[in-house]
């Protein structure tokens, strides 16, 4: 299925306004989801009540209140957030451009893809050849969905990224956290760094990678539209026993083992957990919408 966008913006730098489209980066519809139900399968549906008489309150009745000490709160009704939000804006306003590795990717948040649109072909390119020339990346002002961003534009493949980007405030230092100063030996250090370059690569392919976890659900859904017993596989604890070793030893043995294979799915566990085709579990995802309101949460059978 091509891809939507989600709305037509202006990317502007200077006095040129390339038009562009807006694309999710992401699909978090890949998730398995599971739905609330009652113990007889029926849905069930979240309310609010208030702590005062226990009656529950209509969302057209709700006031948004911030508590500026314990209990005590000032309120405000929609028509007074409203005029606080900023307004939306179709213009995206590129304000610097800067070294592509100045942004640390803890400062980043939702990403979404940029293409260009009717007529914007020529200055879309040449911006990200640019950009691709330079070792830059664009910091840009945007204002979407009533929320001031700073967003981060940067070349990808053939199109532009479009992040958006955390304000310091928002982000945590470890210097919060206390983390206790240990000094480590010269061996130490020579050996954690031939561990290093053993186990190095030149580039990251996330397509080597899957997600284990969901391959079980579904194998787990399927067995349950099947009408099979869903079985616990066995996990690998060593790793969290949390067995105190010889730091010195560790990295050795860890010298000695062999690489990890290129595709973390060839692994064995990988393997041994494998999941049905893929056509299988295309079919258990529309059959499960058929009977969820029946089905029990996994956890639940184990138990028995």
């Amino acid at each position: 299925m091509a891809a939507r966008s989600i709305a037509s913006l202006s990317l502007s730098f200077g006095l040129v306004s390339i038009p562009v489209r807006l694309y999710s980066a992401t699909e978090s519809g890949s998730t398995v989801r599971f739905h609330l139900l009652a113990e007889d399968g029926s849905r069930v549906k979240q309310q609010y009540v208030s702590e005062k008489d226990q009656h529950v309150v209509p969302r057209n009745e709700m006031l948004k209140g911030y508590e500026f000490e314990k209990d005590q709160f000032v309120v405000f009704k929609p028509d007074e957030l409203k005029a606080l939000e900023e307004a939306s804006s179709h213009v995206i306003e590129i304000v610097a451009f800067i070294p592509e590795k100045a942004v640390d990717p803890i400062y980043y948040d939702k990403a979404y893809l940029l293409a260009p649109d009717k007529r914007g072909g020529k200055p879309f390119a040449l911006l990200a050849q640019a950009m691709r020339e330079s070792g830059r990346c664009a910091l840009a002002k945007w204002n979407w969905k009533a929320k001031q961003y700073v967003v981060q534009v940067r070349p990808l493949e053939e199109g532009l990224v479009l992040q958006q980007l955390f304000y310091g405030e928002e982000v945590r230092s470890p210097t919060e956290l206390g983390i206790e100063h240990v000094s480590v030996s010269d061996a130490e250090l020579k050996l954690a760094l031939q561990l290093i370059d053993q186990i190095s690569r030149d580039s990251y392919d996330p397509n080597e990678y899957e997600d284990e976890e969901k391959k079980r659900i579904l194998a787990a859904i399927d067995e349950k539209i099947s009408g099979r017993q869903v079985v616990a596989s066995a996990h690998n604890e060593a790793a969290s026993s949390g067995q105190v070793i010889d730091l010195m030893e560790a990295l050795k043995a860890s010298l000695g083992k062999k690489p990890a294979p290129a595709k973390a799915k060839a692994g064995p566990r990988a393997k041994a957990e494998e999941a049905p085709p893929v056509e299988e579990r295309k079919g258990a995802k529309r059959a499960v919408r058929a009977v969820e309101p029946a089905a029990e949460p996994v956890a639940r059978t184990r138990r028995k």
